[in-house]
């Protein structure tokens, strides 16, 4: 069994994508896209709309997998054809390229350390900063892991995370988050005008905000799940992170398509280099990935993972707010 250093190393055969299948599959989800927002937005039975805003939905995540492994320099690396897509994409989805690679790059390079997780990342406090905190603090920390919050991740992740607060904070830096509500929105105006409220919903809101919000659970789950582990800056490594901090999400073989594999999101860790498509292949090569801490998208793993809002070091793993126990009550009135 290959373990730290070695077992990265042992993945670098992998890392090297297949330039006409990296083409493949970001033409063929695009066009599919296209097609579903066409006809989420046609003249045709509503029944057949509704089932194209909901597959255009799915296809969102899909071709937003493809855009990060794009900005990983995974596949596609290089190409002046692929940028202006990908840019326009980033955008379109108010994931601007250089808020999201900045942030993201950090969530790589940070993965599970207790001081700097919050950063790309759901914060995570530990037992004892939570209870040392005011009150106001406590119910800010709460909040951005509340399951409402990440349901309307399109509002609090991306709205506001990802564009807004980049733009108030560094315009200059990130002008591109003004294109990105410019264009997001324009092309939501433009559906509006030109084909009513109905075609608004169904062809540019709904896949969005749906779309936004599997994407957040996603990223949630990923890293906040029941045997997830975190920790300090003496004890962490980054494989440690990759194995012990980023789960396994088992799905079908649907969901792993319209998600991009990215529930193998404990070998992405392990060496981002790997395409996407080629995760699976991994996952069968090496036994090491094979034995990972895993959650799914059933309701009772979803339930658990919601639960879990602090990192307790005494009992090495997430606790829930009921399992505080503290004088003076001061958790009930959160």
């Amino acid at each position: 069994m290959l373990q730290g250093k070695e077992l990265i190393l042992a993945t670098k055969a992998f890392a090297k994508e297949h330039r006409s299948r990296s083409w493949y599959v970001t033409i063929s989800t695009a066009i599919l896209l296209i097609a579903a927002i066409v006809g989420a937005v046609a003249t045709i039975p509503l029944i057949l709309r509704i089932g194209c805003s909901l597959l255009a939905t799915l296809l969102l995540v899909r071709m937003f997998v493809i855009y990060h492994d794009f900005l990983h320099f995974t596949i596609l690396k290089g190409s002046s054809l692929a940028k202006p897509i990908f840019s326009f994409f980033g955008m379109y989805t108010l994931n601007p390229p250089s808020i999201w690679k900045r942030s993201h790059d950090h969530h790589h390079k940070h993965n599970s350390k207790l001081h700097t997780s919050s950063i790309g990342s759901f914060p995570i406090m530990t037992k004892e900063k939570f209870l040392q905190v005011s009150k106001s603090e406590r119910k800010l920390y709460l909040f951005s892991r509340h399951p409402l919050t990440i349901a309307a991740g399109y509002f609090t992740v991306f709205v506001w995370g990802m564009t807004l607060r980049s733009l108030i904070k560094n315009p200059a830096k990130h002008w591109d988050s003004a294109v990105a509500l410019i264009l997001h929105y324009g092309i939501g105006i433009g559906i509006l005008l030109g084909f009513g409220w109905l075609s608004f919903f169904l062809g540019f809101f709904l896949p969005t905000f749906l779309s936004s919000a599997f994407g957040a659970y996603l990223f949630y789950a990923q890293h906040n799940f029941p045997t997830a582990t975190f920790f300090d800056k003496e004890g962490w490594s980054y494989i440690g992170a990759a194995l012990e901090s980023s789960s396994h999400m088992k799905m079908s073989m649907p969901m792993r398509w319209f998600t991009g594999n990215i529930g193998y999101h404990h070998i992405h860790h392990t060496n981002a280099r790997i395409p996407f498509y080629r995760l699976p292949e991994v996952y069968g090569e090496f036994p090491e990935f094979q034995q990972a801490k895993t959650t799914s998208l059933h309701p009772k793993d979803i339930h658990a993972c919601f639960q879990l809002k602090l990192w307790d070091p005494e009992k090495g793993r997430m606790i829930s707010l009921k399992e505080i126990k503290e004088p003076a009550g001061l958790v009930q009135h959160v």
